[in-house]
């Protein structure tokens, strides 16, 4: 694997504190802790910690859901663990192939690191394009951070670990390849970024937004207390499922109705949000981002 920003062995000269992502961990439920990142895109600032982790202690020791977006998150969040339990860490798990949840693996080369074939399959062949443009955007966040493949597969099935009922579910709407966890002993739904809340969703790799809708539809099925989304603040309301499905309709009637009117793509980015998604973060930078990513194929049907 390609070595990631080591440019140079001399540290960097302004100092490693600068580096610091003070990660805080939040008790959210029994044996449960929730580490959110800020609702921004990536910047040299924010160094990347745009992304929710969490994890359970359990009987056996700690299961964590991703590891963050560089070799630095991922060592600093093995600290901010050690300092909630003395257990050791057991499992962890990456819930899907985009940079800021799985580039923080080599901090837990130690310990068993699954996922779905789909994303070790797609971290093996974009993880380092994935970093490099990382690196671009935060720069020395990632000095010394390189792609450490997850090496076992995770399937859609049901584990017990220390005393924790895991229900594991495989879906694909967001990238082709997403893992969701549900702890049944606590209700606690662990979605990774098929679940965005109070910040808007990014379409990359999505196979398709109806795709994504009808997954979200299954979603809302399970029996869950809180669900932790990928980004954004913790859902004890059963909100983001329904906020995520209203925005993805949004989204998917008005590029369609722009395909029809034969709108160019630079007019279509400068369509008006509807009011009720003007709130969330990052909507009118995600919205031309996803015009990017999938109006072609829009234009492509209607024509």
């Amino acid at each position: 694997m390609i070595l990631l920003a080591l440019l140079s062995a001399a540290s960097p000269s302004h100092g490693a504190e600068r580096f610091d992502y003070q990660l805080k961990p939040r008790q959210i439920a029994p044996d449960t802790w929730f580490v959110e990142g800020r609702r921004e895109s990536f910047s040299k600032t924010n160094g990347g910690n745009i992304v929710n982790v969490a994890f359970i202690v359990t009987d056996e020791g700690v299961v964590l859901f991703d590891t963050g977006p560089s070799r630095r998150f991922g060592e600093q969040l093995r600290l901010a663990i050690a300092s909630v339990t003395d257990k050791p860490l057991v499992r962890v798990f990456n819930s899907h192939a985009h940079p800021d949840h799985f580039l923080g693996n080599q901090a837990f080369a130690d310990v068993p690191l699954s996922a779905l074939a789909g994303t070790a399959a797609q971290i093996r062949q974009n993880g380092d394009s994935f970093a490099t443009s990382l690196y671009d955007l935060t720069g020395d966040w990632m000095r010394g951070t390189e792609v450490a493949p997850p090496g076992e597969v995770q399937r859609a099935e049901r584990e017990t670990i220390g005393g924790h009922r895991l229900r594991f579910l495989a879906f694909e709407g967001h990238t082709g390849a997403d893992l969701v966890m549900l702890d049944e002993t606590t209700g606690v739904l662990f979605a990774g970024d098929l679940v965005f809340y109070q910040r808007a969703l990014t379409t990359p790799q999505t196979p398709g937004l109806g795709h994504w809708r009808d997954e979200l539809e299954q979603l809302a099925q399970l029996d869950y207390r809180l669900l932790l989304p990928g980004h954004g603040p913790l859902d004890s309301e059963r909100a983001a499922i329904g906020q995520m499905l209203d925005y993805l309709a949004w989204i998917d009637a008005t590029l369609s109705r722009a395909a029809t009117l034969g709108l160019t793509m630079t007019e279509v980015m400068a369509l008006p949000i509807d009011p009720r998604f003007a709130a969330i973060s990052l909507t009118r930078y995600e919205f031309g981002r996803s015009v990017a990513h999938l109006y072609p194929g829009y234009e492509e049907a209607a024509f």
